[in-house]
């Protein structure tokens, strides 16, 4: 899962994944599977969110392997 992600729609934001996915022009459930790790998130997607948030990629998005669970 992308706990900063997530936290940072929720608490900074208040936005909904709804509204995330609409932000994104991707569906809902395509949304919800990307924050909850089940697929990954383009780069365009990446970008466009560290640009809503004005924070760098790397402050919001976790490595695949920490947010598979595997930190090694």
């Amino acid at each position: 899962m992308q706990s900063r992600l997530y936290d940072l729609r929720k608490h900074v934001k208040g936005m909904t994944q709804q509204q995330m996915a609409d932000y994104l022009n991707i569906s809902v459930k395509a949304y919800r599977d990307k924050e909850n790790g089940k697929n990954q998130f383009t780069q365009d997607e990446m970008f466009a969110i560290s640009k809503l948030f004005d924070l760098n990629i790397d402050t919001i998005f976790l490595p695949r392997k920490f947010h598979i669970g595997t930190k090694s």
